[in-house]
């Protein structure tokens, strides 16, 4: 069986040649990180996805239990600075009506799941690396929201929505990496290259300063 290409139509068909207008695939280059390819962005994709997804599938079963009994305690409060239920309790842990974290639970099972059809060698349309790519941006905006309410505006952190910080600064820079590789966006030679070069440094760097933030924040800004 032919898998599906990776046309705006997402017909089936056989597979057009790297590079081919329309495909959102380009033909690898000698620079191309070997994790913008299929298989290895594949699991890529099911690891920062399935860890992601746990964390908001326990989040939502504490804040399950937090609607049954107010005064359960979860499994990550350990003291008044890291303590779930002190943040799922605040207007923050709801944005939109219902808990943020149901937000995550669908949200990664998108990715896993493209994940699992790359890893099959499956090919998807150039409309859903994109639609992809707004996914990832809309939840790194997110989560900078979060983690700049949750230090400066709520003064405590949830330890497994940290865990979701973590799964998705990789997963937003190395989709942007990918779609730049596989021509989905078009962006000059040198700014490609810088991009593949520093990608990881680029997640260090995120990490470090969220880091930073917090030793900031709770432990200098405290003392004295």
């Amino acid at each position: 069986m032919n898998s599906v290409q990776e046309t705006g139509s997402g017909a089936l068909g056989p597979k057009p040649p790297a590079g081919a207008p329309g495909t959102g695939e380009t033909a690898t280059g000698n620079d191309e990180p070997r994790l913008t390819r299929r298989r290895p962005f594949g699991l890529f994709l099911v690891i920062t996805g399935a860890v992601a997804w746990l964390a908001a599938g326990v989040l939502v079963l504490e804040r399950l239990a937090l609607f049954r009994n107010p005064d359960h305690i979860a499994s990550c409060d350990l003291n008044p600075w890291v303590s779930c239920s002190s943040v799922m309790k605040t207007e923050q842990a709801a944005l939109f009506g219902f808990p943020n974290p149901l937000i995550g639970v669908v949200a990664f099972a998108v990715v896993i799941t493209t994940g699992m059809v790359l890893l099959s060698g499956g090919r998807l349309a150039r409309w859903y690396w994109i639609g992809l790519q707004a996914g990832v941006t809309l939840g790194m905006i997110f989560i900078g929201w979060l983690w700049f309410q949750s230090l400066y505006v709520i003064g405590a952190l949830c330890p497994y929505c940290m865990v979701v910080w973590a799964m998705m600064i990789p997963m937003f820079v190395w989709v942007t990496v990918r779609n730049i590789n596989q021509g989905v966006f078009r962006l000059s030679p040198g700014v490609t290259r810088f991009l593949n070069e520093w990608a990881w440094i680029i997640v260090v760097l995120a990490y470090i300063g969220i880091i930073t933030s917090i030793v900031f924040r709770f432990f200098i800004g405290n003392i004295g």
